[in-house]
């Protein structure tokens, strides 16, 4: 059934137009382009990042979380590249159920993020689809020019860190679908928000900048993302199962069914950083996460090679698989 929708001029003009105000360049939307100019001694970097209903969040999650989530996960990247956010462009594939009432709360969800990352909406497009709710974020970060963190850079020697916690994402969607037999009801509701609701780690990462030798954040699992780092810095990494960080509800999940540690490790949606650096900064990333109130943790070391080993009580744990894959 078809709901009562806004016809797409109107829906500009009453609820994407307040979230492009804070930005001249976006021209309050009145135009098919944005004109941005970054400011002097800075680069652009841009992200993009697509969610569909079904896959990254579900169809009875709120619509401000929903919205919320797909403006944090390309928060992450940006972070992950040392940058601050500036401004996104959004994309709606609007399917049949979806109602002015969800359209205003998606944009209260839109508005709030915005003033918590101090980023502007400056453009996109809305479409409607037979199909799922999909929706794609294009960010926009800044960064001193030349001073950006990539995913090339780790050497031999250096540690490997995360931030946080990891395996709550993967583990609170299987939470959300009631895939959790057994775990308490307080668990899976600390679970299903981490997974629903991020906390990318924008404050954190310009503050690698000049620390870390190569950085990302946490999409598609903890292992598969290290190896990234490991295949475009041609090294090899080797970290210890025993030292990744867990939240109590994941480290009660995976006690009472242990074959949730893989999950964990290897299934994604955490957008918490991770990063190498020399082992001269050890110091300075513990003063840093003291000062910024993020936990940090070491888990490993890069050593020449290729690929990444995990180890468990000093073996190699043996994985059916290293990552999320969307197909």
């Amino acid at each position: 059934m078809v709901r009562q929708r806004l016809g797409e001029f109107e829906f500009i003009a009453r609820l994407l137009r307040p979230l492009a105000s804070g930005l001249p360049g976006a021209e309050q939307l009145g135009d098919d382009t944005a004109h941005l100019a970054p400011p002097a001694g800075h680069e652009i970097v841009v992200t993009t990042d697509a969610l569909v209903c079904g896959v990254h969040f579900l169809a009875h999650h709120p619509p401000d979380l929903i919205a919320r989530k797909a403006l944090r996960v390309n928060v992450s990247d940006l972070a992950a590249a040392g940058c601050r956010p500036w401004t996104y462009q959004l994309a709606l594939a609007l399917s049949d159920d979806i109602d002015d009432a969800w359209l205003a709360s998606f944009c209260d969800g839109l508005a709030f993020d915005q003033r918590e990352y101090g980023i502007d909406l400056s453009g996109g497009d809305t479409v409607s689809t037979p199909g799922a709710l999909t929706i794609s974020v294009t960010a926009l970060g800044l960064v001193p020019a030349g001073h950006s963190l990539h995913r090339a850079g780790a050497k031999v020697g250096d540690a490997v860190f995360v931030t946080g916690t990891i395996g709550d994402g993967a583990l609170g969607l299987k939470a959300s679908k009631g895939e959790l037999e057994g775990v308490g009801g307080e668990d899976v509701a600390a679970l299903a928000a981490r997974y629903l609701l991020p906390q990318p780690r924008a404050v954190l990462g310009p503050r690698l900048r000049g620390i870390a030798s190569a950085c990302m954040d946490v999409s598609d699992g903890m292992v598969g993302d290290l190896g990234h780092i490991c295949s475009r810095s041609t090294a090899r990494a080797v970290i210890d199962v025993e030292r990744v960080p867990l939240s109590e509800p994941a480290r009660r999940a995976i006690e009472r069914d242990a074959s949730l540690l893989e999950t964990a490790i290897t299934g994604g949606d955490d957008y918490e950083l991770l990063f190498t650096a020399p082992a001269t900064q050890r110091d300075a990333i513990a003063e840093l996460a003291k000062d910024s109130g993020v936990p940090i943790t070491e888990i490993g070391r890069i050593e020449a090679g290729e690929g990444v080993t995990v180890l468990r009580d000093g073996k190699p744990l043996k994985l059916e698989r290293t990552s999320y894959r969307h197909r």
